[in-house]
């Protein structure tokens, strides 16, 4: 497992397991356009902080490579992503230093929620994640379906069941488990992080990768001829957690928080800027 943090204002830093290779700014390191402003909110109470930055910072779990999560911004400006820009205007509110901790991959994120290691992780809330982590309310839905290899002649999902079918999934995420009941010919190939997935499509080691749209879209653009297939095998509900057992008075300010976010369509803003594709926000 690969850990960084990334302080405000800190250096630049090359994020090459992103996007193969694409080169990002660090979060903090902002010389673009400034920060969307937020609606007002009623400030956090004493003990709110405690429970949602007990370090004195807000310790936000990212990984590179996905929409949802985080993404290298244009030249000479900060990253984009879902989860790196509702952590960032979640830290402002709260008046604390932001604090992105970027991992390999979101198996890594969510072991390190599971150890209290961060304070914030957006992802997809699975009953087997409950058990660990406190999340709200869903916060926007996300198709499932495959990226597929150059040159492949599938054409549609019942296709993918077939026993010389490599299928790379994320190591440690939910997909593989979800692929081994609905597609139980296919042979599952564990990719350590997007970077390897996008690698081995390229190459011909796998056939396709499975994930949710969102991340689909984003690797597609970085191998050529590859093409995500239409439909959908699953659907992914993504929401803010915070590590089990934290006071349950930070988690009602999140909620609020999200809630707040979508009303405003500040939301729907930072969507379009991550060109996060295949998301549906959740009527609330």
């Amino acid at each position: 497992m690969t850990k960084t943090t990334y302080r405000a204002l800190g250096a630049i830093a090359v994020l090459s397991a992103a996007l193969l290779g694409t080169a990002c700014q660090a979060p903090g390191a902002h010389s673009g356009a400034a920060a969307a402003p937020l609606a007002v909110a009623a400030p956090a109470s004493a003990a709110q902080l405690q429970a949602l930055a007990p370090t004195g910072a807000l310790r936000v779990g990212l990984y590179p490579g996905s929409p949802t999560s985080l993404l290298p911004g244009a030249a000479g400006q900060a990253p984009r992503g879902l989860g790196y820009a509702l952590g960032e205007a979640l830290a402002r509110q709260l008046g604390v230093p932001f604090q992105p901790v970027v991992f390999d991959k979101n198996a890594d994120v969510l072991a390190a929620a599971k150890r209290g290691e961060v304070d914030l992780v957006f992802t997809n809330a699975t009953a087997e994640r409950k058990a660990y982590v406190d999340f709200t309310g869903t916060v926007l839905n996300i198709e499932k379906s495959v990226l597929l290899a150059p040159g492949s002649r599938i054409e549609a999902l019942d296709q993918l069941n077939q026993p010389a079918l490599r299928i790379g999934v994320s190591a440690g995420s939910s997909t593989g488990q979800e692929l081994q009941q609905i597609y139980p010919r296919a042979q599952l190939r564990d990719m350590p992080s997007l970077q390897h997935a996008g690698q081995a499509l390229a190459k011909g080691d796998i056939d396709a990768f499975a994930t949710n749209k969102s991340i689909l879209f984003a690797l597609q653009e970085q191998v050529a001829g590859s093409r995500v297939l239409p439909g959908a095998w699953g659907m992914e509900s993504f929401a803010l957690g915070m590590p089990k057992g934290r006071p349950v008075q930070g988690l009602t300010y999140v909620e609020r928080f999200a809630a707040q976010q979508q009303a405003d369509a500040q939301l729907q803003r930072w969507i379009e800027q991550a060109a996060l594709r295949g998301a549906v926000l959740p009527k609330r």
